[in-house]
């Protein structure tokens, strides 16, 4: 992802990779029909204490997207 912002020394725009991205496909689960079960814990992730977003997002199998941001203080 990256992020713009102003120069405090030069005063003029400028972008930074934050070294992430917004939306990053680390815990893609999904059910089929000869496995039913559904994965519901994700795997460790390293995380810096604060105050952070958590994005959940369901697609199902006709396309139709649910998001859900939800915010969390570590």
């Amino acid at each position: 992802e990256r992020i713009r912002g102003k120069d405090a020394e030069r005063g003029k725009w400028k972008e930074e990779w934050t070294r992430g991205y917004v939306f990053e496909n680390e815990w893609p689960s999904f059910r089929a029909r000869e496995d039913r079960r559904l994965e519901l814990v994700s795997a460790p992730w390293p995380c810096l204490p604060g105050r952070r977003k958590l994005a959940v997002k369901v697609v199902d199998i006709f396309g139709n997207n649910t998001t859900k941001t939800i915010k969390i203080t570590l």
